[in-house]
């Protein structure tokens, strides 16, 4: 319901902004030159800047050819149009280095501003003209500086006229990281551009209140996807970093955003130094962490418990257990939400194991779907029914009311204890899992239980990264799974039915892979049906 009303919103604003009247109002007197380059730590892709000089766009896991039809693709995805408009394929262009790469993106900015008049379509939402004026700013010396004078008066029109724009509609910009790309994009201004001091203001009053209601108090943010809590703490250090270049007093509220954030970042890492698949995130790039951690001056090692954001991570030997054991987030900033309670994923060293299939970016809404459902977790589903409600195109329409998680650590070994009410409106039932993993990390126990009224059939699904190779074992009551390393574990169940079926894995943005998922079937018996489970490393000879 909330997508539905924010495109409507859109449409109207393009009706009111797209007028004649309104773009007279705009930049009436454009800015000439640039005060600073706000600094840009991130580098690109050399290998995507390459495909753009070659005049190809890769995105979301779809390509289209760049020519005059580029900017309103309707057949694409808004992530991947997002991408295009947001322009940081700018950082990928100056990657690949060269003259043409130089002209490319001279020639791109240079048509977006022809093809795009204010302040209609998509590239006009608030998100992404911060996001735009942000990157066209921080990267002109690459693509601008060397452009002649007429070409330069251009640009600097079209800054001006974005500037204003966004100055006036950078509060109406879609709640969570659109906000905080909105603030970006006024602050880069105010500070880039002459007469500025007011949009930098407006700008800073608009980030400190955002801050204030997405990073909750153990770092995490508010929407409990990893990637997005990756992107937001990386726009917080560019920010951080142009006030510096300006010598702008910094809020007090940013460094405190920027180190708890950083923080739980190194919460959220696997053994590849990659992210967990939770609530629409997906692996990332490890360098580019690592590089996010080390600007944000992550000390220390990983909590264990984060209070706030509802995730737990269970360490032993080599180890480690994530478990999403939180509510999932509030109406507003759920757009990303998975319905994936209680559900886990398991790494030994470098090699992840258990999984969650991740989130899909491509232009597929059906895709989409799969991805965010139960069944795409390594967590218990009722009667083929998500535990929360997914609404098309982001957000949640009914969700678990109580989700409770208690842990244990004795002599080395965890135990944690969750439950969740997700299934209570329709089937009456309330699901119960309890994670055992002993001292040495060589096995992880699990006790699922459905309890509550009726006989329902119900499932208990263990997602396979693909790097896994899986066969079922002793009569197929067991499953040996075995790493890339050629450690051996073995899945193990009671009585309850086990089979080995095909899955699909989406950790790696843009790349849909084949996989396998071990899944236990069972049934309530009496109001109550119970599965116990274990994973348990097979000893080298």
């Amino acid at each position: 319901m909330e997508s539905t009303a924010r495109r409507l919103i859109d449409r109207l604003n393009g009706t009111l902004y797209g007028s004649r009247f309104y773009r007279r109002t705009l930049a009436r007197n454009p800015p000439d030159r640039l005060l600073l380059t706000p600094p840009e730590p991130w580098p690109g892709d050399a290998k995507r800047g390459a495909a753009i000089s070659r005049g190809e766009f890769h995105s979301a896991g779809d390509s289209a050819p760049i020519d005059g039809a580029i900017w309103r693709h309707a057949e694409l995805s808004e992530p991947w149009l997002s991408d295009l408009h947001g322009f940081d394929w700018l950082a990928d262009l100056q990657a690949a280095g060269g003259d043409g790469a130089r002209r490319r993106a001279r020639e791109l900015v240079l048509d977006w501003i022809t093809r795009n008049p204010p302040c209609r379509g998509i590239g006009w939402r608030p998100d992404l003209l911060g996001r735009r004026i942000a990157n066209w700013l921080a990267r002109f010396e690459f693509y601008g500086a060397s452009a002649n004078t007429v070409t330069q008066g251009r640009l600097f029109e079209s800054l001006g006229e974005q500037c204003q724009h966004l100055a006036r509609v950078a509060a109406t910009a879609r709640t969570g990281p659109g906000r905080i790309l909105a603030a970006k994009g006024l602050i880069y201004s105010g500070l880039a551009l002459p007469d500025g001091a007011a949009r930098r203001d407006r700008g800073l009053d608009l980030l400190t209140r955002e801050l204030a209601l997405q990073v909750l108090a153990d770092g995490g943010h508010i929407s409990r996807n990893p990637s997005t809590h990756l992107r937001v703490l990386r726009h917080l250090i560019d920010i951080r970093g142009a006030l510096v270049a300006g010598d702008q007093a910094i809020p007090d509220s940013v460094p405190v955003a920027i180190q708890r954030m950083a923080a739980m970042l190194q919460f959220f890492r696997h053994g590849d130094g990659r992210l967990a698949l939770f609530n629409g995130g997906n692996e990332e790039v490890d360098w580019l962490i690592d590089s996010v951690l080390t600007r944000g001056n992550a000390r220390g090692k990983p909590a264990s418990t984060t209070t706030d954001s509802g995730y737990q991570r269970l360490t032993c030997g080599r180890t480690l257990v994530l478990v999403d054991a939180g509510a999932p987030p509030p109406p507003g900033h759920d757009d990303t939400a998975h319905a994936g309670v209680l559900s886990f994923e398991m790494s030994v060293g470098r090699a992840r194991l258990i999984v969650n299939c991740g989130a899909y970016h491509g232009g597929d809404g059906s895709w989409r779907s799969v991805a965010r459902a139960t069944a795409a977790h390594s967590t218990a589903i009722v009667r083929n029914t998500n535990s929360s409600g997914l609404v098309d195109g982001g957000g949640l329409s009914r969700r678990p009311q109580a989700v409770n998680c208690r842990r244990e650590e004795a002599d080395g070994a965890i135990l944690l204890d969750t439950d969740h009410d997700g299934y209570a409106a329709g089937f009456g039932l309330t699901h119960r899992r309890r994670l055992y993993l002993a001292a040495a990390g060589d096995e992880l126990r699990g006790e699922d239980t459905l309890a509550g009224d009726g006989w329902h059939e119900f499932a208990i699904r263990f997602h396979l990264h693909p790097t896994i190779r899986a066969s079922l074992v002793h009569d197929g009551s067991a499953v040996l799974l075995r790493l890339p390393g050629g450690d051996g574990w073995r899945f193990s169940v009671g009585a309850n039915p086990v089979e080995l079926m095909p899955t699909v894995y989406m950790g790696e943005r843009g790349r849909v892979r084949r996989s396998e998922q071990i899944v236990v079937s069972g049934s309530t018996e009496g109001g109550q049906g119970i599965v116990k489970w274990a994973l348990r490393r097979i000893p080298k000879k």
